[in-house]
């Protein structure tokens, strides 16, 4: 077994300070701006060589990213300068997340990543080839997950596109349809305002954190900012509530419902986002699920409508055609015109046989999506198993073969 040592993490890195970057002196261009908590934009010129480690400093404390690119981490982060004689980057990204330093908050007036505590922190480090191995062992699940990241990109484009070619510019595989010259649509469709392919629609709800006769029956509940996240997989942020049997009742969540976003938005988010349910999305939750208060639970008139309606929902909002039901509060919180949307907004509805091809083609990718997403949430929980134990040497890497 190699042999493992104690070290502090000022001895083999150090905590160097972001650049400040306001939002409006970036200027769009390939090298990725890190704040706390993700990739916030892109900038022309890059403050870091890459590849490099960036931990928040303020707002999400002690979140750990990776860029393998060169990069520009703004003032609300740490970025990591190591010392490559004794410590791969890579392994040291890995072992960064188990460190704890999200606890590691300063008693200032705005809570930050306390440096001092954080460089001053013992961990037990392998020498560089065994460092090397378990970096790599990690990655290979990492390098899975991003596959599958880019392959659900790649889904979720093509069903947009479908939609467009479909609805848009009147094109069914290649075809172009006969145009009605009064309707200005193909033969056989219509536009029809939104209420009427609707069969029911409530605000959701949120329930109490704790088990009550009252509050008895549990379902998670997917909130506004949950939505983008959960065909990635990333379910987790989706509480598990307690809720009364007739609210959620009245809301539990069926194949083919679509939960939209009507309060909350903000300036750069925006508001109106959606998401299709499916049974293969239920399933992977492991109780109920409904909408969060400031979203609703819509469901079409017929199940194939879901698709449609969905797509169509999302055309809207990327296209900025619906920003007339927007409500913008003195608070800077947008609200939506639920009402006036569903009564005021045209939708194109095509021929019935039309519609069941359509959802047919559609359902196949999103069905791959929600399989893709799937897939990382598993391999995420096997990574996140392994990470500890590869790190405290439980798992002898020195058995395995793996070529780095």
């Amino acid at each position: 077994m190699s042999e493992w040592q104690e070290v502090k993490l000022k001895e083999i890195c150090k905590f160097k300070y972001g650049s400040n970057l306001p939002a409006n002196f970036r200027i769009e261009g390939n090298y990725p701006v890190y704040g706390s908590s993700s990739v916030v934009s892109h900038h022309i010129d890059y403050y870091v060589k890459g590849p490099g480690i960036i931990v928040g400093r303020k707002g999400t404390v002690g979140k750990v990213q990776y860029s393998p690119t060169d990069f520009f981490p703004i003032d609300t982060t740490f970025y990591i300068e190591h010392n490559l004689n004794k410590v791969d980057l890579k392994f040291l990204y890995y072992r960064l997340q188990i460190s704890g330093l999200d606890t590691m908050n300063s008693d200032a007036a705005v809570p930050g990543l306390n440096r001092i505590a954080a460089i001053n922190q013992k961990i037990d480090l392998p020498p560089l080839p065994t460092q090397q191995k378990i970096a790599k062992i990690l990655s290979n699940y990492d390098d899975l997950i991003e596959n599958n990241l880019k392959r659900i990109k790649l889904l979720e484009e093509s069903a947009r596109l479908t939609y467009e070619e479909w609805f848009l510019r009147f094109c069914i595989d290649g075809k172009k349809l006969d145009i009605d010259p009064e309707t200005k649509l193909p033969f056989g469709w219509k536009k029809v305002k939104v209420n009427s392919l609707v069969s029911y629609y409530i605000g959701g709800g949120w329930g109490e954190e704790s088990i009550s006769d009252d509050f008895s029956d549990k379902a998670y509940v997917i909130r506004g900012t949950d939505i983008n996240d959960i065909p990635y997989g990333n379910l987790e942020g989706a509480p598990l509530r307690c809720h009364k049997a007739s609210n959620l009742a009245s809301r539990k969540l069926q194949n083919k419902d679509i939960i939209f976003e009507v309060s909350g938005g903000s300036k750069t988010e925006g508001v109106a986002k959606t998401l299709l349910m499916t049974d293969n999305l239920l399933e992977q939750f492991n109780n109920d699920v409904m909408c969060a208060s400031f979203c609703k639970l819509v469901r079409p008139k017929e199940q194939c409508l879901g698709n449609l309606l969905h797509l169509s929902f999302k055309y809207l909002r990327n296209s900025k055609a619906t920003e007339v039901f927007e409500i913008k509060s003195a608070s800077s919180i947008i609200n939506y015109n639920w009402e006036a949307f569903i009564k005021h907004q045209d939708l194109i509805m095509p021929s019935h046989d039309v519609l069941l091809n359509f959802d047919k083609k559609v359902d196949v990718l999103v069905n791959e999506i929600y399989n893709l997403g799937h897939q990382n949430q598993l391999l995420q929980e096997a990574r996140d198993i392994l990470l500890p134990r590869l790190m405290t040497n439980v798992i002898d890497t020195d058995e395995l073969d793996i070529a780095v």
